[in-house]
């Protein structure tokens, strides 16, 4: 029914989605098991770093601020890798795209995921299509009030869940896990996960596919990525065309083309589109009405692919008489081989990096006020701020000398001048940065502003080093 004169929108039409069986849908059965699989064990899974280390196996720990994944520790001076991570995926999205559509929305977004799920709890509550089209007509009763309680209350424990595993990714699960039930968490754990059943409940349960039509910018976005040669779920209407039902095409043969007009690609249809009439900002390229169509076409003698996946180029192609192409051929073009390229060098640079990175640091800052002092013996001390940051999960022992400055002598605050010498000696605790402050007296003679390198040294088995650009001055 279209707007009436003056209104701005035309009220929301109820999408009930039929179930299906078929390649597609259990292909999104085993997508949405893993994926939900993964949000909700991860947090759960222990990884021995030693005693020093968190055994959460990944963590994004706030509070001391370090990432943690599997073997992987990111500090903060490191974001770059995570950067990286959001460059790959922005990347892995582009080359989906661009080889098989909106197969990313269809198959393995969170808003596609939990939608499904909560679907999949209506139907087992509600029925399916018709039972659900029938219960939202009928008035209030109490079997229907007692539906849509279970229905809400099934949908609110899976939203709490989904905020609840949310802030396990943040702390130690099980601790926080206890902290909450007792009342004694931050209180920001708690509005966390407040919000995040709120927003899941209403985004999965009521919003559904007005999210992704007119929420979501990824539709809008792809739209620049497709091409004719992108494969995209596909009504191929030289073949289908035109319609009738299957007895009026069996009375008229070959005056009728393969649809036989039953509706059951957009009875299946998570956001209530009709695939027949061509590409859509509504289609999620979830192929549910491959499935549906499929099984139409066994049912009566026709040949499967009526809707399939395809590329424009392939469908006019199709249309003039020529035979499909495989997909493998579809999928490797230049563009989709230029990404694939693109994403794995990123990848392995990211590899090779994190391989090759050394696991001890040194930063340094020197004194401004005073700049230099003049001891009684004629030598210029300056004083400096020394940082050594140990990335082992253990304490490290170091030792921090001078290169680049003649007859140079250091000690630290915590020792007298007598004890002096060409390097000071410390030990890191495991995962922490030290603070040192160094002096170092040098001859007089010298250049006013003369450049030279602090260098921190693992005297353990493992070793390593690093330096740090520094200047000394003189009067």
């Amino acid at each position: 029914m279209p707007p009436a004169s003056g209104d701005l929108y035309e009220k929301r039409k109820g999408v009930y989605p039929k179930a299906v069986d078929g390649f597609y849908r259990r292909l999104k059965w085993a997508i949405m098991a893993v994926t939900l699989a993964i949000y909700w064990g991860t947090p759960w899974i222990r990884w021995d770093r030693g005693p020093y280390a968190p055994d959460q196996a990944v963590l994004v720990d706030l509070a001391h601020r370090r990432f943690y994944m599997f073997a992987i520790e990111i500090w903060p001076h490191e974001f770059y890798y995570v950067a990286g991570l959001l460059v790959m995926a922005g990347i892995g999205l582009f080359l989906v795209t661009s080889a098989v559509g909106r197969a990313w929305c269809g198959y393995a977004c969170p808003q596609t995921v939990w939608t499904d799920l909560y679907q999949h709890v209506e139907r087992f509550i509600d029925g399916d299509r018709n039972a659900q089209i029938r219960l939202a007509k009928a008035p209030w009763s109490a079997a229907k009030a007692a539906r849509r309680l279970a229905k809400w209350g099934v949908w609110l424990a899976i939203a709490f869940l989904t905020g609840g595993a949310w802030i396990f990714y943040f702390a130690d699960a099980p601790t926080l896990q206890r902290e909450f039930w007792t009342g004694s968490a931050a209180p920001v754990a708690y509005g966390t996960v407040g919000v995040l059943t709120a927003t899941t409940f209403i985004l999965g349960g009521f919003l559904r596919e007005q999210l992704c039509i007119y929420m979501c910018p990824w539709p809008r976005i792809q739209t620049a990525m497709l091409d004719e040669k992108s494969l995209v779920v596909t009504y191929k209407d030289w073949r289908g065309e035109k319609r009738a039902s299957l007895k009026m095409a069996e009375a008229h043969p070959g005056d009728f083309g393969d649809c036989i007009d039953c509706n059951q690609c957009v009875a299946v249809c998570p956001t209530g589109i009709d695939i027949r009439e061509g590409p859509q900002i509504g289609c999620i390229t979830c192929a549910l009405c491959i499935d549906a169509c499929d099984k139409v076409m066994a049912q009566v003698g026709r040949p499967r692919g009526l809707i399939d996946y395809c590329t424009q180029e392939d469908a006019e192609a199709e249309k003039n008489g020529a035979p499909s192409r495989p997909i493998l051929r579809t999928l490797l073009r230049p563009r989709t081989i230029a990404y694939a390229a693109i994403w794995t060098s990123i990848g392995a640079a990211m590899l090779f990096a994190l391989g090759a990175r050394t696991r001890i640091d040194i930063a340094a800052q020197q004194d401004r006020n005073p700049i230099f002092v003049r001891l009684s013996d004629g030598a210029i001390r300056n004083a400096y701020m020394v940082k050594v940051r140990n990335m082992e999960a253990r304490p490290r022992p170091v030792r921090v000398q001078v290169e680049g400055l003649a007859d140079a002598r250091l000690w630290t605050d915590a020792m007298p001048r007598d004890a002096a010498a060409s390097s000071v000696t410390a030990t890191v605790p495991a995962d922490s940065v030290a603070k040192l402050r160094i002096f170092i007296a040098a001859p007089p003679a010298g250049p006013a502003r003369q450049d030279f390198r602090f260098t921190v040294t693992a005297t353990d088995r493992e070793g390593g080093d690093a330096r740090e650009p520094a200047r000394f001055e003189r009067p």
